[in-house]
């Protein structure tokens, strides 16, 4: 696969034509791999209902169509509320969600990981803690609070439990650490207040990070269905819609569910296609150490 070559500079390796198309084949099928779900996804709501209750499911369309999206469009005109409303409030959650997460994640991560005081590596402990626990585990103690504060069935009930996710905070608290302290220590010597300094210093340099926050908190929010904390119809997301739209009739609306399924995976594809050469760059830095 190596070939090796002698130059008066010294010796160089290169790779010979086989093992270019070798390397090539072995990254083109880890790729097929990764992208299967979607293309699976897609495939089947380009089913019509006769294919999709075939078993074994088959991986070709026979009959394409799209009489599945335009069903589960006319289905959701029937609602009482406007799909547009669903789509406005997954949106207005997953944006605000998502600023509001980055913003507290990386002020709270810049002095964990540039100041010294009492507890700090007690506190960073908890937060790593934290990181071991799934939604469903918190979800009583955060609907209790939720219900306490008197906010449930509000956007403040969906939003604000994921202002304080562990998982940003970690990242950028790795991240930050790795940012020279001679600059941090410049900008004081000028002068410079902390606020100025984590503006002007940390986070136009934590970019990398912040942009893998984002897609992290973004997929999260977008798929969020928040049955418990959301009785209001008006106030329901686009995934809690699409729920209710399948699960009228189960069998006769299975075609719709697939294409409901893959306008939900579209918008979080999007968000990490555009970002996602950040998440190798952060990954590096975070670890993980």
């Amino acid at each position: 696969m190596f070939t090796i070559t002698t130059k008066k500079s010294g010796i160089k390796a290169r790779r010979s034509l086989a093992g270019n198309i070798a390397i090539f084949g072995f990254v083109a099928l880890l790729g097929l791999f990764s992208a299967f779900p979607f293309i699976f996804a897609v495939i089947t709501s380009l089913k019509p209902i006769d294919e999709l209750l075939q078993f074994p499911p088959r991986l070709i369309v026979m009959r394409p169509t799209l009489n599945n999206f335009t069903d589960l469009f006319q289905l959701a005109s029937n609602m009482w509320v406007p799909l547009s409303r669903y789509i406005f409030n997954t949106a207005l959650i997953s944006i605000v969600g998502t600023v509001l997460h980055v913003l507290f994640a990386a002020m709270a991560a810049y002095p964990l990981a540039k100041h010294k005081f009492p507890g700090k590596n007690l506190l960073f402990s908890i937060i790593v803690m934290a990181l071991m626990f799934v939604p469903q585990v918190t979800f009583i103690p955060q609907f209790v609070l939720m219900s306490e504060m008197n906010i449930v069935n509000t956007y403040a009930a969906l939003i604000l439990p994921w202002i304080g996710a562990s998982l940003g905070l970690f990242l950028m608290k790795q991240f930050i650490e790795q940012l020279p302290d001679a600059i941090l220590e410049a900008a004081r010597i000028d002068g410079a207040s902390e606020y100025k300094t984590f503006f002007s210093i940390i986070w136009p340099n934590s970019t990398p990070a912040i942009m893998t926050v984002v897609i992290f908190q973004f997929i999260n929010l977008w798929n969020y269905a928040p049955k418990e904390l959301i009785f209001g119809e008006s106030l329901k997301v686009f995934r809690m819609a699409l729920e209710q739209i399948v699960a009228g009739d189960p069998i006769a609306r299975m075609g719709a569910g697939s294409a409901a399924a893959v306008i939900l995976m579209i918008p979080p594809i999007i968000v990490f296609v555009l970002l996602q050469r950040k998440v190798v760059e952060t990954m590096t830095f975070a670890g993980i150490k």
